[in-house]
């Protein structure tokens, strides 16, 4: 009954944003707006006899693709073009509709459903014709707020992630620096206590969302102690005195993505704005890095399988030495092959969330899942921009967004290396030191 009542106020929000007309409450119905499910959306098992999915994700799917299809999809190649979207717009539109929060506590604005409801959602804005858009909103809901939901104190959830959850504030969050990207225990800012503030010196690099952030979720140097246990990650609003956005770094893809670096010069925060315990905030970012990987690997999932049903229909017109080109058995054996790695990604991703939603540490099984994701993503668009020829060396199709905008995937959140290692550790075969 707490579920259904969860995914009555999310079609609620919904239909006040006229995304809906109605709601139908019984099940048989329900199943029956699920089944017709927008043509638009990818990867569209049964909801009948699916491995983690039940009618609920099916019809949060749908209710998100109508918006994806609305509100989005029309302007990414503006945003493209202009290297910003609106996050501030999207942000309240998705907030207003339940998705900013769908595993975030009720009593902060979110739906209090379980982390297979973020993984259904990452699936389907993998549906955005773009990597930047649906990389920006993980980093509102799966990267920047989950430590803070998880261990914050009801007065940082209350400033910080209700209005995060709503769409009213949009987070950034700031681990990696210029000589700390992957090796996050060798990060330099530094908060250092002065009575009952901390004053926050040094800067961050990559920093997604960061040109249009209201705060971020800043993991910083608190004492000097071991490097795993002298870190803690602080609520830092971004309009505050000392806090200076750099630039705005232009990148090989990911355009409509804004990313900065941004530095900081005695900045002054209050002590109570550190997340949970003090030093604690190196284990609350691996922690978190476990939600990022998996929903990473869902939203990639969506667009890796849209990229092969595109490529599959331009072959299919695209003539060569007199018949279509996906005749050619290397092309059609290949698209078979790449269409069996994606189910086989899908199969491990949706083991691990089944794990994870019931309290198992998957490190090891999202790292491996975040490294295949990332390879496979590589591989694939590689090889469906081959087949569409001088077509897909331009700017005007998926294929060649796609071939742009996955490559950070084996680099973001814990480059191929790191996750070997973290592997290799579970295996017990990485040399000690």
């Amino acid at each position: 009954m707490a579920l259904c009542e969860r995914v009555r106020r999310l079609n609620l929000a919904i239909c006040h944003r006229c995304y809906r007309t109605s709601f139908i409450f019984n099940q048989r119905k329900l199943s029956d707006h699920v089944s017709s499910k927008p043509k638009a959306s990818v990867g569209a098992e049964s909801s009948i006899d699916h491995p983690i999915y039940t009618h609920e994700h099916f019809a949060l799917k749908a209710s998100l693709n109508k918006i994806i299809e609305q509100e989005i999809n029309p302007f990414v190649d503006k945003w493209e073009e202009e290297g910003k979207f609106p996050a501030h717009k999207i942000f309240k539109i998705l907030g207003s509709a339940g998705f900013l929060g769908v595993n975030k506590p009720t009593e902060y604005g979110g739906l209090g459903l379980d982390f297979s409801y973020s993984v259904a959602v990452s699936e389907e804005l993998g549906n955005i014709r773009c990597g930047g858009v649906p990389m920006a909103i993980g980093v509102q809901t799966d990267m920047a707020t989950p430590a803070l939901a998880r261990f914050g104190t009801p007065e940082l959830k209350k400033e910080f992630l209700l209005p995060s959850i709503t769409g009213d504030k949009v987070a950034c969050l700031g681990v990696s620096e210029v000589g700390a990207g992957s090796d996050v225990a060798s990060i330099k800012t530094k908060a250092v206590r002065k009575g009952d503030e901390l004053v926050i010196n040094g800067g961050k690099m990559w920093t997604t969302n960061g040109t249009q952030a209201d705060w971020m979720c800043l993991l910083a140097n608190t004492s000097d102690g071991p490097p795993h246990r002298n870190k803690s990650l602080i609520c830092l609003p971004m309009n505050l005195p000392g806090i200076h956005i750099a630039r705005k770094i232009d990148k090989m893809g990911m355009w409509s993505s804004d990313t900065a670096e941004v530095f900081f010069d005695d900045v002054q925060v209050p002590c109570q704005n550190i997340i949970g315990q003090e030093g604690m905030g190196f284990t609350y970012q691996m922690l978190q890095f476990q939600e990022e990987r998996l929903w990473g690997v869902a939203n990639i999932l969506t667009m890796m399988e849209l990229v092969v049903q595109e490529t599959i229909q331009y072959t299919k017109q695209r003539k060569i030495f007199n018949q279509p080109v996906l005749h050619h058995q290397a092309v059609h054996f290949r698209l078979a092959e790449l269409a069996t790695e994606v189910e086989l990604l899908r199969s491990l991703l949706y083991r691990a969330t089944a794990l994870y939603i019931k309290g198992n540490d998957v490190t090891k099984l999202a790292s491996m899942a975040k490294l295949k994701a990332g390879r496979l993503a590589r591989e694939l668009g590689d090889s469906c921009l081959q087949f569409w020829g001088g077509m897909g060396f331009t700017s005007d199709v998926l294929v060649s967004r796609f071939y742009r905008d996955s490559r950070l995937m084996s680099i973001g959140a814990g480059a191929d290396e790191v996750m070997l290692s973290i592997i290799c550790k579970y295996m017990d075969t990485l040399p000690r030191k």
